[in-house]
């Protein structure tokens, strides 16, 4: 099998970092299709903050994008010195604390270019700091009233793992993004891969929408027992709600659309991810099996 592996350049201290770390679990969400209201990189940025994070490694832009679909930006320094800020996916090891699994977070944008060698490079990544599983957070705008919990979908690819966990098993059939390239490719490298995705209101696509983040955030913690400060983004997602509420509230036409989706959501049962507390618990005796 050839190595596709290109562009990864580990930080000078990331030895030391990665073997402080103890079977942690890959977290990733990327800027773009699967990031409405840039729902999906807001949590993992959230992480990154709250928790204790260090530098890991870099993917180097060149290999991967079109710059003229994703420029770089230019700025000047306290110097007035220009700089050229390029696109980067970036790569950061969080340790947790008691019995918690640790973290290795990835995020940056979509690339554009050689999906098979970006996803072979993220394989790399999750291989070198031994990590034990993957979690790619996402986001599609979807017939979700605002009103209503933004339900979070959860699939693996793994069938023994998405029935121990009550999850569903990836089911499209079709054209694909990168996330979908990078299932199949950590799937057939043996790398175990759980997708979490909520549902962004149509109609309310522009960000930020802390009310997304935070259903992400509070599933993840649900199924991994990680602790991710979901409840410090519940007074936002408020917020969020009540401005929208307000907009709606103007428009007679968009307050009886949003009543047809409440009853449409009401009425039927989706594929959520079950609300048991003993997830993560089912999925850390999974991973000890293994």
């Amino acid at each position: 099998m050839n190595d596709l592996t290109t562009g990864l350049t580990w930080d000078a201290d990331a030895t030391a970092s990665i073997s402080r770390l103890h079977e942690p679990i890959v977290i990733i969400a990327f800027e773009g299709l699967f990031d409405a209201a840039q729902s999906a990189t807001s949590a993992v940025k959230h992480l990154r903050r709250a928790g204790n994070a260090v530098t890991l490694a870099h993917i180097d832009p060149e290999e991967y994008f079109d710059f003229t679909e994703q420029r770089p930006l230019v700025s000047l320094d306290s110097n007035d010195k220009r700089v050229i800020t390029w696109p980067k996916t970036s790569c950061f090891g969080i340790r947790t604390e008691g019995d918690q699994p640790d973290m290795v977070l990835i995020v940056g944008i979509e690339p554009h270019l050689r999906w098979r060698s970006f996803a072979a490079t993220i394989a790399t990544i999750t291989k070198h700091t031994n990590a034990s599983l993957v979690v790619t957070v996402g986001a599609m705008v979807g017939m979700a009233p605002h009103t209503r919990a933004l339900g979070v979908v959860g699939s693996a690819t793994n069938e023994t793992l998405a029935d121990r966990m009550g999850l569903g098993r990836p089911s499209y059939q079709g054209p694909t993004g990168l996330i979908g390239v990078l299932h199949t490719s950590l799937h057939d490298a043996e790398i175990p891969v759980i997708s979490l995705r909520v549902s962004v209101p149509h109609y309310v696509p522009a960000p930020p929408n802390a009310e997304a983040t935070r259903s992400l955030l509070a599933r993840l913690e649900l199924v991994t027992g990680i602790t991710t400060d979901h409840q410090s983004l519940e007074v936002a997602a408020a917020d969020w709600q009540q401005r929208v509420n307000e907009a709606v509230a103007d428009e007679p036409d968009m307050a009886r659309y949003v009543a047809n989706l409440e009853e449409q959501i009401d009425a039927q049962a989706e594929n959520l991810l079950p609300s048991g507390d003993d997830l993560a618990a089912e999925l850390q005796a999974w991973l000890r099996e293994q």
